[in-house]
């Protein structure tokens, strides 16, 4: 099938070029020589803004090209898979731009969007030193003049703070604090009085160590009334609202670290000998590179779900928001590290194989779990809404039909309305109220199709824990003060019980369009599905279905796409470096 967003994200890979040749301008051995030297990749950000990325960063209704944020997820995924920080440092000007997208008049918004569209770099002010993820507690203040408000205070660890000429901050315009008590400011550091500002040091990190992670001082700076973004006190609820989209777009990032990870892994284990035999031939590493693909596929089909659903379930997208941001970053950090199992030493060793990617994108990657709120902060986003979960899920009430049309990939989106974004997804989530219906429809298609006969216990099987969680859910709801880790854990297995429905539904309702593309073997008799689906039930705990069938299926998908040159995925892409890279990180077959 030949989806949009993958040819779209192909294109852009091709004006790339071959990331291989280590003489181009975005290429691996560029990207580690940036890292080593720990500075900003401006050539390669200007390279993205010479394609037109930046124009994808802008929904069309304010002058941009961004029609469905399928486009952003494989844009991002594509320039992920290349180097994380090139991804955060440049991707960073979407995320600062959300504020307005969501909440901004059509003035603001078409003002920051001709800016982005002309390269100018955005940020977003969030955490501070002193109170880290917990935004209440800001302490940088605007106070009101008739003028505007008069900002001090300092924000830190703060993504593009220092090379970003605009700023969407979020400021305590309320002494008293509290919900009501914060607004976003889209502060433009170039009106600035001088002296009203000052940058702070660029950070140290462990990974992605050319990023302009940094922070900012503001003493007395004025700020117009028309850069309020929204209403006063309404900043808090902006944020919230648009988290949600950056949330579900971090996956991105997760895609294109695994892609990228499990394509060296895939290469090594193709090329090593061990005992005499080449590592691929050894029972052990077939099992870490199979398991590893099924997750990489998983991650993928919800994440092109959460895409697609932002358009058409927008007012489930706190449920949807937190379950892929704590799922992809968590889960590729587990495919990551069982892929060293292959490598072994050359996982750590810098300049030893593949140019020492392996370890840099280990590195990079760790930092994605705790971006636009961490591990815990979405699990806890799950725990407040167990109440309306366990309502909806009892009532069969959640927007099935939104869920379904996110499924269909052969239906274009609709537009995204940003008011329908909600805090709470008040009727449940259309995903858990669907899952009987998919499984349905599965098992009817199984009577047709005997290969399809171990998804279906599998689906079944996933049900059966999908209530018991929904139950213990039940006794849980209405929690007050600190969360119990067992309660943490339940929010775990709801986000792994979702990521199933999806998965199901997605191939029931996308299967059929499958037929006939580079792709067409992992849809066919459901071999994906069935993957994906044992490696949940592993996750939660439960006995695998025991399909090696399945496994070994993806695996020669994996090793035929190596040899075309294909990326291993659920929807075609052609990769412009056809060939394998050898031990030295240069492509194989040239000196």
């Amino acid at each position: 099938m030949e989806h949009p967003p993958y040819r779209l994200a192909e294109e852009l890979d091709r004006f790339l070029g071959d990331p291989g040749d280590p003489a181009g301008p975005f290429s691996h051995v560029r990207c580690v020589e940036l890292d080593e030297k720990e500075e900003f990749p401006a050539d390669i950000c200007r390279l993205l803004e010479e394609w037109g990325l930046t124009d994808y960063y802008v929904p069309a209704e304010h002058g941009g090209r961004l029609h469905s944020y399928e486009q952003v997820l494989q844009l991002m995924r594509t320039v992920a898979r290349r180097d994380l920080t090139v991804a955060v440092g440049h991707g960073k000007t979407y995320l600062g731009g959300v504020c307005v997208w969501v909440s901004g008049t059509p003035e603001q918004a078409r003002r920051l969007g001709a800016d982005v569209r002309a390269g100018v770099p955005v940020s977003l002010g969030l955490t501070e030193r002193a109170h880290g993820s917990d935004l209440l507690a800001g302490d940088v203040a605007g106070t009101g003049e008739e003028a505007g408000w008069l900002v001090s205070g300092e924000k830190w660890l703060i993504n593009n703070a220092t090379r970003g000429s605009l700023l969407s901050l979020l400021t305590r315009t309320d002494p008293a604090g509290g919900p009501r008590g914060f607004s976003v400011l889209l502060v433009d550091k170039r009106k600035l009085g001088k002296g009203s500002y000052r940058h702070l040091p660029k950070v140290r990190t462990h990974g992605i160590r050319g990023a302009d992670i940094s922070g900012i001082a503001f003493d007395g700076a004025l700020v117009d009334r028309q850069d309020l973004v929204g209403t006063e006190g309404g900043g808090l609820e902006t944020v919230l609202k648009a988290l949600q989209l950056t949330r579900t777009m971090c996956a991105s990032l997760s895609l294109g670290a695994a892609d990228h990870g499990l394509r060296i892994a895939a290469d090594f284990a193709e090329e090593r000998e061990l005992y005499g035999r080449r590592l691929i031939d050894l029972p052990q590493a077939r099992s870490v590179l199979s398991a590893a693909a099924a997750d990489v596929l998983l991650h993928e089909a919800l994440a092109v779900f959460a895409a697609r659903a932002v358009h058409t379930q927008t007012d489930e997208l706190s449920v949807t928001a937190a379950v892929t941001k704590y799922l992809l970053p968590s889960g590729t950090e587990g495919v990551l590290s069982a892929l060293t199992r292959v490598l072994g030493a050359r996982a750590f060793l810098k300049g030893v194989y593949a140019g020492g990617m392996f370890q840099k994108i280990e590195r990079d990657h760790r930092i994605v779990g705790l971006f636009d709120g961490n591990t815990l902060v979405n699990l806890n986003s799950l725990v407040n809404q167990f109440r309306s979960l366990v309502r909806g899920r009892r009532r069969g009430t959640g927007d099935e039909a939104g869920a379904v049309a996110a499924y269909d990939l052969s239906v274009p989106v609709p537009p995204l309305d940003p008011a329908r974004l909600s805090l709470v997804a008040r009727h449940g989530s259309g995903v858990l109220a669907g899952l009987d219906a998919s499984v349905a429809e599965l098992r009817r298609r199984a009577e047709d199709n005997p290969a399809l006969r171990g998804a279906v216990e599998s689906a079944e099987r996933l049900v059966a824990v999908e209530r018991r969680v929904h139950t213990e859910m039940e006794s849980r709801q209405g929690l007050i003060g600190d969360v119990p880790p067992e309660v943490f854990d339940l929010a775990r297995r709801y986000t792994l019980c979702y990521a199933a429905a999806a998965c199901i539904g997605l191939w029931v309702h996308s299967s059929g369009l499958a037929a006939g593309g580079a792709t067409a073997a992992l849809w066919q008799d459901g071999l994906w599905l069935r993957a994906a689906l044992d490696r949940i039930l592993e996750r939660l705990g439960e006995p695998g279905s025991g399909d090696p069938e399945a496994y070994e299926g993806l695996l020669a998908h994996l090793r035929a796409g190596r040899r075309t040159g294909e990326l291993f995925s659920l929807l075609p892409q052609q990769l412009p470096g056809r060939l394998p890279l050898n031990h030295t990180g240069a492509t194989a077959g040239t000196s």
